[in-house]
């Protein structure tokens, strides 16, 4: 059987912002927004990064296109060193890549009709003769379930849920491998969210597409990933196949954010874990795990020692000091 090659790999990955303060701006600090993380994801997979706001996840995303530099760390797309590339290299290199934003309407330029907002990046690209965007432009938005009516108007004629279909009628329309889906459903009506999810679903398996899925929703990365990642303060705490995250969660952060998943069942109760004061800014490194301040759970050992996102079995990681210790009295 053909081994799935990996379509992108992180190594390493840093963004600090510095933080600056007084009359003359001087630098006081870093955000350490994300903070050497590493993940693979296969080509066809839907990979899902998850986590309070404020933990580093769209700022992954953004680094993975390349659309801000890095701090520190190595990305591979398809083998490729992106932050090796040159302006003229990475543009050729962009069809490949795509991204769905959160807000389809801020995404959406007010003043271009959605035939010029598909047809934008077939012209940039180079990809259709001109006689034949029109009919490209209609296969896409039928594609996304949109009629041929929709062409001549504009994102305020639409509901959110037709503007986002709009957006990811745009996406495809370079014929992309790797989509970043940044919180592509959190802004739409519930009654939409799943219309939309849906129809992610069917074009992947349709044409093949890799997901990075960046949400904070836990029921929807239930149903449609394939490995989770779970981020904090821009480190990854958790990170396992989807059935191993939902199955057996390890790290305490992974277990209170599944606590909060409503259960559509009114007679089955869950314990909720509930987590003490809001994520902080992580302003500049401190000793041991950074979510010691919130975990209700942490020991001495906790607040010395940073934990190492380690292996307790079948490719299930976790930084976790009390997560390793009980794996190891396990095997003893």
């Amino acid at each position: 059987m053909e081994q799935v090659r990996d379509i992108l790999v992180v190594e390493g990955l840093k963004k600090y912002f510095p933080v600056r303060k007084g009359v003359f701006s001087r630098i006081r600090g870093y955000v350490h927004a994300v903070d050497g993380i590493s993940f693979k994801i296969k080509k066809g997979e839907t990979f899902a990064l998850v986590g309070e706001s404020g933990s580093g996840k769209t700022t992954t995303g953004r680094l993975v296109l390349r659309l801000m530099e890095p701090t520190a760390g190595k990305i591979y797309f398809d083998g490729i060193e992106l932050f090796a590339l040159n302006q003229r290299e990475l543009r050729k290199l962009r069809k490949r890549m795509q991204i769905i934003f959160q807000d389809p309407y801020s995404s959406l330029n007010p003043r271009m009709s959605v035939g010029s907002t598909i047809g934008e990046p077939l012209i940039i690209h180079k990809l259709v003769k001109k006689s034949e965007r029109y009919g490209k432009i209609v296969q896409l938005l039928e594609m996304v379930g949109l009629d041929t009516g929709c062409v001549n108007k504009y994102p305020h004629e639409f509901s959110g849920g037709q503007r986002q279909r709009i957006g990811i009628a745009r996406a495809l329309a370079v014929e992309p491998e790797l989509i970043v889906a940044d919180e592509p459903v959190s802004s739409l009506d519930v009654s939409v969210q799943a219309q939309v999810v849906n129809l992610l679903m069917d074009l992947q398996e349709k044409l093949g597409l890799t997901y990075l899925l960046i949400a904070h929703d836990l029921r929807l990365v239930e149903k449609i990933s394939d490995t989770v990642a779970v981020m904090y303060l821009g480190k990854i705490m958790e990170y396992a196949s989807k059935e191993e995250i939902y199955r057996a969660p390890k790290h305490p952060y992974t277990i209170a954010l599944l606590s909060a998943v409503p259960v559509p069942d009114p007679e089955l109760r869950r314990e909720r874990v509930m987590l003490d004061e809001d994520i902080p800014a992580l302003i500049d490194p401190f000793s041991g795990c950074r979510f010691r301040t919130r975990c209700p759970i942490a020991v001495a050992l906790c607040k010395e020692k940073e934990p190492a996102l380690r292996d307790l079995g079948s490719g299930h990681l976790c930084a976790c000091h009390l997560a390793q210790e009980k794996k190891e009295k396990q095997k003893r």
